[in-house]
């Protein structure tokens, strides 16, 4: 092992300036002393007023500045939308966040201005900086604000805001922390969708969607215990729970394994030539889970990449929190051909499920993965990005598709996914 030696670079204890202002007052002083006379103690005064004023500089009161930052145009709940559960911050991605600072700073030493700088810091990504001066009015309050640039899907903090002042002369530079770090999450963008025929084909009659799930059949074996619901069989009641609770009590059964719809974000690092069609990917699949949301469907969500990562179909009133959080900060980092990724992820899934895969066009690993769902009596679905906008590579990949017979919907832009799938055009 090399050992990797360097200078570090102390900053002094008393700065150049200060030991400057000193031999200043001590020249003027000595200027009175040996000389006399009203020229030497005009200077001397002037001297040791202007040595008073900026040695009061370090009592000015920005280390004690207090205040704290207001998100103008970020929304702090919403079932469906919230990430991570947890009434945290979020915007969708695309959008600028409006940031307004306030502060206070007590004293009274005359402060001319207040420099804030604050910093914002994407996880796993850029740092952006944010600078501007803050006139303080007569109780020593001020306000100042600034908007980000569009941001991209992720996780951002907010890190403490550091606050400065100097003299009128701009010799000494007073510093101050105002202790506001937070953090928050921009979502993927999303868009509306209409109808999805196909779907609607493919769960008709016996499955498990929307109101047909209260009529699938039920087993023999309990779940738990609900609620007495007037109408429910004497056999249905748990007597046991009724007793000890002093409430009708009623079981609840587990019911048959039906046909489950399920997406498959595809993560494959090597499939995607950029960030857009990733985003644009990744964009598709909350729209989707969005709209079986909004439907009242059971969808679930594999998300395959370097470590893939599966939702088991749930009827949610909201998309689930954990799923909105594990979209915005999924990366394309996948290494592993996805046809082996579903050999070892579907085995639980029932034959018939409707499988939509979201990934880009033209990709080998897709292709194989799509038959394979098709040989295993799966109802594969390819949702296609089309990074490339290669009108003969489109026209390649769905004459594919169609040879294969399976459903596939091609779109470059996310209001192109609506009219894609069989709605309304946006």
């Amino acid at each position: 092992m090399r050992e990797v030696r360097g200078q570090v670079r102390r900053e002094p204890v008393v700065s150049k300036r200060v030991w400057g202002l000193s031999f200043l007052f001590v020249a003027s002083l000595g200027f009175v002393l040996f000389q006399g006379g009203k020229l030497s103690m005009t200077v001397f005064m002037t001297v040791a007023v202007l040595c008073a004023y900026l040695l009061l500089g370090r009592w000015s009161g920005i280390k004690r500045v207090t205040g704290g930052r207001r998100l103008m145009n970020a929304s702090a709940s919403g079932s469906g939308r919230e990430a991570g559960g947890s009434g945290e911050l979020v915007l969708e991605a695309g959008q600028s966040m409006q940031v307004q600072v306030d502060i206070k700073v007590p004293g009274i030493w005359p402060i001319p201005y207040v420099l804030v700088r604050d910093r914002i810091v994407r996880k796993g990504g850029k740092e952006m900086s944010f600078e501007m001066s803050v006139i303080l009015d007569w109780k020593r309050q001020g306000s100042a604000a600034y908007r980000t640039p569009p941001l991209k899907r992720g996780v951002y903090t907010l890190e403490e805001l550091d606050c400065s002042t100097e003299d009128i002369f701009g010799l000494f530079e007073h510093k101050g922390t105002l202790r506001d770090a937070r953090r928050f999450s921009v979502l993927p963008k999303t868009t509306s969708i209409s109808d999805w025929p196909q779907l609607n084909r493919a769960y008709r009659g016996t499955h498990h969607q929307s109101a047909t799930a209260q009529s699938v059949r039920e087993t023999t074996q309990i779940n738990g215990v609900r609620e007495y619901i007037y109408g429910d069989r004497l056999s249905r009641v748990h007597w046991n729970a009724t007793a000890k609770t002093g409430t009708w009590k009623s079981k609840e059964f587990e019911r048959e394994a039906l046909p489950r719809t399920i997406l498959v974000l595809d993560r494959q690092a090597a499939a995607y030539r950029g960030d857009e069609p990733f985003e644009l990917a990744v964009s598709v699949t909350a729209s989707l889970l969005q709209f079986a949301s909004r439907r009242d469907l059971a969808i679930g969500l594999l998300s395959a990449g370097s470590s893939p990562l599966y939702f088991e179909p749930r009827k949610l009133a909201g998309v689930s929190g954990a799923i909105w959080e594990h979209l915005t900060g999924v990366e394309a980092d996948g290494k592993h051909p996805l046809p082996g990724l579903l050999r070892e992820w579907c085995k639980s899934w029932p034959q018939g499920s409707l499988v939509a895969v979201v990934g880009p066009i033209g990709s080998e690993s897709a292709y194989e993965a799509l038959r394979w769902l098709k040989e295993r009596q799966f109802n594969p679905h390819h949702i296609g990005i089309d990074q490339n906008r290669d009108g003969a590579q489109t026209e390649s990949w769905r004459r594919l598709m169609r040879g294969e017979g399976i459903p596939h919907y091609v779109l470059s832009e996310l209001d192109e996914l609506s009219a894609a799938l069989g709605g309304r055009a946006r």
